[in-house]
């Protein structure tokens, strides 16, 4: 109805907000932007030889979600009052981002959040909306992003493969719960 398209934009849409729907009983999760200038510890294309697995396409590849436990790689999040990294069990640094640019990327893609709730219902194979809830969020910190990593309401994708002589990087999502979107926040305001 806005006339706005989907897209990946490291800008927001509107002028200085954001948009996003949110359908009530989702449990998605939803990129809220990419970065991975300069925080590899290791070459990419190291790490995704000595931790990737085969993907769907029979590549080595890292396309794995990152949280505070292990996964099967053996690779977690470890959180810190000033950055976070992702690393090995074994005690390796694969990537890490201090708080501060997170925040800094953070804000550039969404200064403020125009955040829409909907309930959604099938009548009719189409799909119809009941938007009941509309949110203006602003305002975010290092603390408030540090508590929501180690609350695992953000989460790291990797999806990077080997390409032969490199890894081709699709870029680092940080990602969060489409419903956990007002806990990135300091101020929340119902429209």
């Amino acid at each position: 109805m806005l006339g706005l398209q989907e897209n990946n934009i490291a800008l927001p849409d509107l002028v200085e907000a954001e948009i996003k729907a949110h359908r009530s009983n989702s449990s998605n999760m939803i990129t809220l932007f990419t970065f991975n200038r300069k925080v590899w510890q290791i070459p990419p294309l190291k790490a995704v030889k000595k931790y990737g697995s085969l993907d769907k396409n029979g590549r080595v590849g890292l396309y794995y979600t990152i949280s505070l436990k292990p996964n099967s790689a053996g690779l977690f999040l470890y959180v810190t009052n000033k950055d976070i990294s992702v690393r090995h069990i074994s005690g390796e640094v694969i990537a890490i981002w201090t708080l501060e640019k997170l925040t800094e990327r953070f804000l550039r893609k969404i200064p403020a959040l125009l955040f829409v709730s909907v309930f959604t219902e099938e009548r009719d194979n189409r799909e119809w909306f009941h938007f009941y809830r509309a949110q203006l969020l602003k305002g975010t910190s290092p603390d408030v992003l540090a508590d929501q990593f180690r609350a695992e309401n953000i989460l790291v994708d990797l999806r990077l493969h080997d390409k032969g002589t490199m890894a081709r990087n699709h870029g680092t999502g940080f990602r969060v719960y489409e419903k956990r979107l007002p806990q990135l926040f300091r101020e929340i305001i119902d429209l």
